[in-house]
């Protein structure tokens, strides 16, 4: 098993979120953080928004990775990057 889906309450703006699970009785912690990002922020076209969330991850905190692609609107797109984990 890769995930577990956990419902978050909808609310507007960046979200942090740190989540705690038992795994096999082995206490772990992971960070979340969701990002919205509007589209005007990007000089992309309409049709070359892929490009712009590619700009948008690959420019972000390099202690955060790529966890989802939300479903974007008109106006902006959502984020979600996951802590890295130090080894």
């Amino acid at each position: 098993m890769n995930g577990i889906a956990i419902q978050i309450p909808h609310i507007d703006g960046q979200q942090d979120i740190e989540v705690e699970v038992k795994i096999n009785g082995v206490k772990k912690q992971y960070n979340y953080r969701v990002e919205i990002f509007p589209w005007e922020a990007c000089n992309y076209s309409p049709e070359e928004r892929a490009e712009c969330i590619k700009d948008l991850v690959g420019s972000y905190d390099p202690n955060w990775e790529l966890a989802h692609i939300g479903m974007p609107t008109e106006e902006f797109i959502p984020i979600t990057f996951r802590k890295k984990r130090q080894v």
